[in-house]
């Protein structure tokens, strides 16, 4: 029965963990830009180029 406790409350300590840093990463602001990571592969470097 402790290890039952013990198991209970560190899930429910690690959901609590993950459901805050969602809401931290949507405050600031992680999810604004979806399109531009997709875009940015397709954008060839000079650098690259000049080789």
């Amino acid at each position: 029965m402790d290890a039952f406790l013990v198991l209970t409350v560190a899930a429910i300590v690690l959901g609590g963990l993950g459901v805050w840093l969602f809401f931290w990463t949507l405050k600031s602001g992680q999810y604004d830009d979806l399109d531009g990571a997709a875009e940015r592969i397709l954008i060839d470097d000079e650098e690259d180029s000049a080789r």
